[in-house]
């Protein structure tokens, strides 16, 4: 499996990349996709909602009046959910929404995620990315240059480097990411990936 590799200024080189089948080449597993997505948005929720019950509001624990010969409805306490200023019955208590999903169903979302891009024409393979000092203008250059200005597009590099991340962060529908960081959520919420050939080294040989 191979992929033309382009320059910044979106011509093809002489070379070709070689993909390994066994992460672009497999038939997508869909199930596995829903469930890795899932719980990395479920692990976003903050689940700090929280109101207090009877037992927690302020307010004094005797009885308002006795049980029997006012003519009154009887109760036990002004901090009961029916009075104004009393506890919440069954108000929202904070809860940790995180979802369990194995390794290896994440490891087969990923190459699924991988492979459906693929298959779909939404890969693009960079030599690398050059830029001098942290300046959007030229990071916006190098997405004109790949005809990807009006796409959603995520770039995936192979190492860490900060002139690039800040070059691209403040255009719109431009993400950048590590290779060895980015989530199966930012792999697939995109129309187009654009790898640099060492986030590629990453991918072909992690599963190997």
């Amino acid at each position: 499996m191979k992929l033309e590799i382009y320059n910044q200024k979106g011509k093809k080189t002489s070379k070709q990349a070689d993909l390994n089948k066994d992460v672009f080449g497999i038939s997508p597993n869909e199930h596995s996709i829903y469930l890795s997505v899932k719980s990395e948005m479920a692990s976003k929720r903050q689940g700090t909602s929280k109101s207090k019950s009877r037992s927690e509001v302020r307010g004094t624990g005797s009885k308002p009046w006795k049980q029997k010969g006012t003519g009154r409805a009887r109760i036990g306490s002004i901090r009961n959910p029916s009075r104004p200023g009393g506890g919440t019955a069954f108000g929202p208590e904070p809860r940790n929404y995180n979802l369990k999903v194995n390794k290896k169903v994440k490891a087969i979302a990923r190459k699924s995620i991988l492979s459906s891009k693929f298959a779909a024409k939404s890969i693009m393979i960079l030599d690398k990315i050059n830029i001098d000092k942290p300046k959007t203008k030229s990071f916006n250059e190098i997405v004109k240059n790949l005809g990807l200005e009006s796409k959603k597009v995520t770039f995936l590099i192979g190492e860490k480097d900060d002139v690039v991340y800040m070059s691209s962060r403040n255009l719109h529908n431009i993400n950048t990411y590590l290779a060895n960081t980015v989530s199966n959520y930012d792999l697939i919420n995109n129309e187009v990936v654009v790898l640099d050939q060492k986030s590629l080294e990453f991918f072909n040989k992690i599963w190997i």
